[in-house]
């Protein structure tokens, strides 16, 4: 029996990930470069080592992964001044929360990316459980996120499930031996998804309880 939903952040809650492919994209023409989808998401839910590896083999000698950085994120933040939450996030957090499901956030970014984001979009206090890449060793695609997610809700991974829009969440999801809802958003929507349980457009199509119903099937 389904008790808690764990939710990913970046490109779930928030779509943080079209803005970041915007921002390195515009950053590689200043180096006439260029950044291929299909290389950009090999990055996402997890940290920037294949991203800075595919920068080192575009630009060589001249490569400045520091420098690259601080461009791209400054692009990103003007994109990300009035955030908003993607759609149906705050229908599925007060359905959760009025039918008693414990609530959970497991992210491989920072606590503070994380709650910074959450205040701004108003839905911080949904979160019962925030579990970051500052308290685990590895991050997604391991698994040390949701296990670390699991622990602290006191709860089996038969009695929770994912929300995710990422192979490495995905991955991550699995490997935690829970059952995993992808939802994508425009960068990671091509990606070759499988072995997930359910696969939404936006959380718009189906209720909370639809879902749940569904994976408990």
């Amino acid at each position: 029996m389904i008790k808690a939903v764990i939710f990913d952040f970046d490109g779930l809650i928030l779509d943080t990930e079209t803005a970041w492919y915007e921002a390195y994209k515009e950053t590689m023409v200043f180096y006439e470069s260029d950044l291929p989808l299909e290389r950009f998401v090999t990055c996402i839910g997890t940290d920037n080592t294949e991203l800075n590896a595919y920068f080192q083999s575009q630009l060589g000698d001249s490569c400045n992964i520091e420098e690259i950085e601080t461009r791209a994120k400054s692009l990103h933040e003007g994109k990300m001044k009035t955030p908003e939450a993607r759609e149906g996030v705050k229908e599925y957090l007060e359905e959760a929360k009025n039918s008693g499901y414990k609530i959970a956030l497991a992210s491989s970014s920072s606590k503070e990316w994380v709650t910074h984001y959450l205040e701004k979009l108003g839905l911080l206090h949904y979160f019962e459980v925030i579990i970051t890449g500052d308290d685990v060793e590895k991050i997604k695609p391991a698994p040390d996120l949701y296990i670390k997610a699991l622990e602290v809700l006191k709860l089996d991974a038969t009695e929770a499930v994912a929300f995710e829009d990422s192979l490495n969440g995905l991955q991550a999801a699995l490997k935690a031996g829970l059952k995993c809802v992808i939802v994508p958003n425009p960068v990671t929507e091509a990606l070759a998804f499988e072995h997930h349980h359910l696969r939404l457009q936006s959380m718009l199509e189906k209720s909370l309880a639809d879902v749940i119903r569904q994976i408990e099937q």
